[in-house]
């Protein structure tokens, strides 16, 4: 990319620990195609890009047409097939909110893209706020929800609370990882959840794909986190972890850019049925393992 800006990291970013090693060199495919080292942290398992895009330089690598979270309308098949489970999917995530709160209360989607989790949730009766730093993004998520979305956390009261707060497959895109964390922390009620949705190394689907795995998503995703660096991130935050749940869907998806990535000859027939069946075994491994899913999700309370 023109006008590149690098930042090298000398520490962990959730451990601070100096004692990590390269691991993987990874190509980002969507965009750039770029090569971007992934490094591994010794003391808390978590992988992480090394040197990476600094904050004020990554936004050029989001801007592709295939980056359906910003986007509302479905521009080609994958699209529109994505835009369909996502739509099943923000039916689940709701009535999972519901099952934890029954009475409701208040509801922070952090990374909310276009906001229609918030708009179902504010349906069924939460009073709903939502952080997202994507321009477009934000702006359509504001046309269905007058103004509840902010650019940063910064810019919510600093009064504000929250029952639950949800960050679905958006931890792994944050900077400034600690401070952030801290920040979404002290806008967490005494009582409430914090929900965390991350792509998982270790899964089946990440492991036969090696460097063609579309979970690295270099240089956008920035962490990788496994089950030894969730422990890690519960204990340093003061977090009980009361479940971690599976994202079966997450595995098609993944799968089926991954064979693009690996393959991007092949026919589109070719590409959609040999993904649903790394999906499937992916999904099949899982669940005869300690829950190594293509995505883990994971629900929190303050200890």
């Amino acid at each position: 990319m023109e006008d590149k800006m690098l930042e090298r990291l000398t520490k962990c970013p959730l451990c601070k620990s100096g004692h990590f090693l390269n691991s993987e060199e990874i190509k980002d495919f969507a965009v750039s195609q770029e090569s971007f080292i992934i490094c591994n942290c010794t003391k808390c398992g978590l992988k992480f890009t090394n040197p990476r895009p600094a904050a004020e330089a990554i936004a050029p690598y989001y801007d592709f047409p295939e980056y359906f979270s910003h986007d509302d309308k479905a521009k080609n098949l994958t699209q529109f097939v994505y835009q369909k489970v996502r739509k099943y999917a923000v039916a689940k995530k709701v009535k999972h909110l519901n099952n934890l709160r029954p009475s409701k209360g208040k509801y922070l989607d952090y990374g909310c893209g276009t906001g229609e989790l918030l708009t179902k949730a504010k349906e069924e009766g939460w009073k709903v706020k939502g952080i997202e730093p994507n321009g477009k993004a934000r702006k359509l998520a504001n046309s269905k929800l007058k103004g509840k979305v902010y650019e940063s956390i910064d810019e919510l009261p600093k009064e504000a609370s929250f029952d639950i707060i949800t960050l679905y497959h958006v931890l792994e895109h944050v900077h400034l990882l600690r401070k952030t964390v801290k920040k979404i922390i002290k806008h967490l009620k005494s009582k409430g959840y914090i929900i965390i949705a991350v792509p998982n190394p270790d899964s089946h689907d990440a492991i036969k794909y090696k460097e063609h795995w579309a979970g690295w998503d270099v240089p956008r995703h920035l962490y990788h986190f496994n089950h030894k660096s969730i422990e890690y991130f519960s204990d340093l935050f003061e977090l009980q972890l009361i479940s971690q749940m599976p994202m079966p869907f997450d595995s098609y998806y993944v799968s089926l850019l991954s064979e693009g990535y690996r393959n991007p000859k092949q026919s589109i027939i070719s590409k959609y049925w040999k993904a649903i069946i790394s999906g499937k075994k992916s999904n099949r491994s899982a669940s005869k393992t300690v829950g190594n899913y293509s995505s883990n999700l994971f629900v929190f309370k303050k200890k």
